[in-house]
């Protein structure tokens, strides 16, 4: 399991020779002829690096080792900044400074009301930053500026309204306590009192549960700050986080907004580093009291291990997935289609709910599939920068190379490549949106997370049997349905192993709504009051009563 982290090592190193060798991976397009701008010449990012240090104790410093790493440009594999190298030295000291701000400092020992106006402020300052913001998250990740700017800040910090990533689905609209900032939990945070047999007082405290730790991913490095960081500070823990080696910079851009909005030196730090020195070492760390990550399953078990073999700390765990999205019958066509287009494609395919099983009723199935590759050859994939793009590079060589792999494995395996199936232009990590038809439950294509633009397209006849092969998976993340009859609706949402199942729409996030998975897509829940529960302690205060005048 450790070769994964292991891996990671290498990654920053020679991304242009790795390119250049992939001139291989090329292969004749099979009809595809999708609006591209990926040769044109990029558009230069609308922001400067200003923040690439450790943060730790509220000063950015250099790591330890004076060490620092590239971050590359997904566009054009060019070096974007050079950042500092975190490891198992920086960690501590990191984790020393969140101790220090617990058990000494004011954070835990401010009133909620206090905690709170903090995190508006923080809130405040993101929306005033949020075009910087989205253009550093755009040149990092390789995600369309739109989607950075319009829905993924909006639906995470700031005030007003917000857009649900979906399609033909209600607009969310509202306050959201400035959503994932969580600052409209911090002061609803109470325990219970709880009645007893006999003449006892019994109550229940919700403690915060002290220093967190923090690993998050590099597909939404934004999003995933939130989710983690904000019930974490509302529930009054300090936090020491470590970035995806891909995708340092927003992170260490955001935690600078928090200390101008008045969080305490210590309370948040960030490290940047790789897997098998910075993360392993804050995993195993025996004075971190608590481990969230969001990553592969492999690494995920790794994580659960290091936390288990140290001091047993409590762990939560969002993890890979391989989700099914069903299009029964009776389906709009032309709506399933362009939902599961949205289900599979959004993010480069980069995500961990992606609709990346599309089984569709045997009655409609060609007619979905012909408009299926017609969708997607007019997706259009260019500089993520350049209005109207909707698909950008995918993050790395690396990954860029697994999804030709898999690719490959589904020519292989006699699947038919109905378009795509190749790298786009010459320069960057740029792949065709890709199809697949006849695609059969055994092939990788339709059992492993490809995390890319690939789309399976596979038959079912009847709910009996999309029920059984839909949960004939190790993963169980998020599930979709399309369905105009309510009975199916409420059969598969409730047969579907999964944590979220969405009907008649597909990635709807809201800071309400519980995220997270069954099987090994995870452990606990995300988001909303779900959330809390990761970051709090439960303690029972028991006091006898003298003469109650009731009981």
């Amino acid at each position: 399991m450790c070769s994964e982290w292991l891996k990671s090592e290498h990654r920053q190193r020679g991304e242009s020779a790795r390119l250049r060798r992939n001139s291989s991976l090329e292969r004749r397009s099979h009809g595809f002829s999708t609006a591209t701008a990926a040769t044109e010449e990029p558009i230069t990012p609308p922001v400067q690096i200003n923040y690439t240090q450790l943060l730790i104790n509220g000063q950015f410093v250099d790591s330890a080792s004076g060490k620092t790493f590239p971050t590359f440009d997904p566009r054009t594999c060019d070096v974007i900044a050079h950042v500092a190298e975190g490891d198992a030295e920086d960690i501590n000291r990191a984790v020393s400074a969140a101790r220090k701000a617990f058990d000494e400092g004011p954070w835990p020992r401010m009133s909620a009301y206090e905690r709170s106006r903090i995190l508006l402020r923080f809130a405040d300052l993101i929306e005033k930053h949020s075009d910087e913001l989205a253009a550093l998250e755009t040149w990092d990740n390789g995600k369309p500026y739109e989607q950075a700017s319009k829905a993924e800040l909006p639906l995470n910090f700031v005030k007003g309204p917000t857009v649900s990533n979906v399609i033909d689905c209600d607009t969310m609209f509202g306050y959201k306590f400035r959503s994932s900032t969580n600052a409209g939990w911090a002061d609803k945070i109470h325990g219970l009192t709880v009645p007893a047999d006999g003449p006892y007082h019994v109550q229940t405290l919700h403690e915060p549960i002290g220093v967190a730790g923090q690993i998050i991913p590099w597909n939404f490095p934004l999003i995933m700050f939130a989710w983690k960081v904000g019930p974490a500070l509302a529930c009054g823990n300090t936090i020491v986080l470590k970035t995806a080696e891909q995708t340092p910079l927003t992170a260490l851009y955001v935690a600078k907004l928090f200390h101008e909005a008045g969080l305490p030196p210590g309370v948040l730090n960030i490290v940047s580093g790789f897997g098998p020195t910075a993360g392993a070492a804050l995993a195993s760390h025996m004075d971190v009291d608590k481990i969230a990550f969001t990553g592969s399953t492999a690494t995920g078990q790794i994580v659960f291990e290091l936390a288990a073999k140290s001091n047993l700390k409590p762990v939560t765990l969002e993890l890979g997935g391989k989700s099914p999205f069903i299009v029964c019958e009776d389906a709009d066509v032309d709506k399933a289609v362009e939902l599961a287009h949205f289900a599979l494609f959004f993010n480069q395919g980069q995500c961990c709910c992606a609709g990346s099983r599309t089984f569709v009723h045997e009655r409609v199935y060609d007619e979905f599939l012909e408009k299926s590759k017609a969708r997607a050859m007019r997706r259009i994939v260019g500089d993520p920068f350049k209005s109207g793009v909707e698909q950008g590079p995918q993050i790395d060589s690396e990954q860029f190379e697994k999804v030709l792999r898999y690719i490959r494995s589904g020519v292989e395996s006699s699947a038919t490549l109905e378009c795509g199936g190749g790298r786009l232009g010459s320069k960057g990590y740029y792949i065709q949106p890709t199809v697949f038809s006849n695609v059969q439950d055994d092939m990788l294509i339709a059992q492993d997370e490809i995390f890319g633009p690939v789309q399976s397209i596979l038959k079912f006849n009847d709910l009996g049997d999309v029920i059984k092969r839909a949960n004939a998976t190790r993963y169980g993340l998020a599930a979709g349905v399309f369905t105009n009859n309510v009975d199916t609706a409420n059969t598969l949402s409730r047969a579907l192993r999964a944590g979220t199942v969405w009907v008649n729409c597909f990635d709807v996030f809201d800071a309400a709504i519980p995220f997270g998975g069954y099987k090994m897509s995870g452990v606990g829940r995300e988001k909303g009051i779900y959330s809390l529960h990761n970051y709090l302690q439960v303690k029972a205060v028991v006091t006898p009563l003298k003469n109650p005048a009731w009981l």
